[in-house]
């Protein structure tokens, strides 16, 4: 829609060229929590950092090794990884590719990850 849409700037008011990727957004992040508790990874929904600093610092292992306490682990990476992919993604817009592009590239990344769940073995019932 960023692509085919019209000319925006400043002035421009709210539209549904604007609105529909946010509602899509918004849907994307919806899934993301989902899909983290189908797959019994609680502590991993990066959509709720609120969650995920509370569940962290709430942790009885919060100090235990590196290998002991892998959950820790991930709930330390979550707001990290968001933050580090939030700047590039950020640098990636402000690029020559510009918006357009960098969106390009999330639906392209996006539609990688879904190839490979599609063709991902399942595990055997024995």
């Amino acid at each position: 829609m960023v692509t085919l849409g019209p000319a925006t700037s400043k002035e421009t008011p709210f539209n549904l060229f604007i609105g529909a990727p946010i509602a899509l957004i918004a849907f994307q992040a919806a899934g993301q929590a989902v899909t983290s508790r189908v797959l019994a990874y609680n502590g991993l929904t990066s959509v709720v950092l609120t969650s995920i600093y509370c569940d962290l610092f709430s942790d009885p292992g919060l100090l235990a090794g590196v290998q002991a306490n892998p959950e820790r682990n991930r709930r330390a990476a979550a707001p990290v990884l968001l933050l580090v992919g939030a700047v590039l993604g950020g640098v990636w817009a402000h690029s020559s590719v510009g918006l357009a592009g960098a969106l390009w590239t999330a639906v392209a990344l996006k539609t990688l990850v879904v190839c490979a769940w599609m063709l991902w073995a399942a595990e055997s019932e024995s």
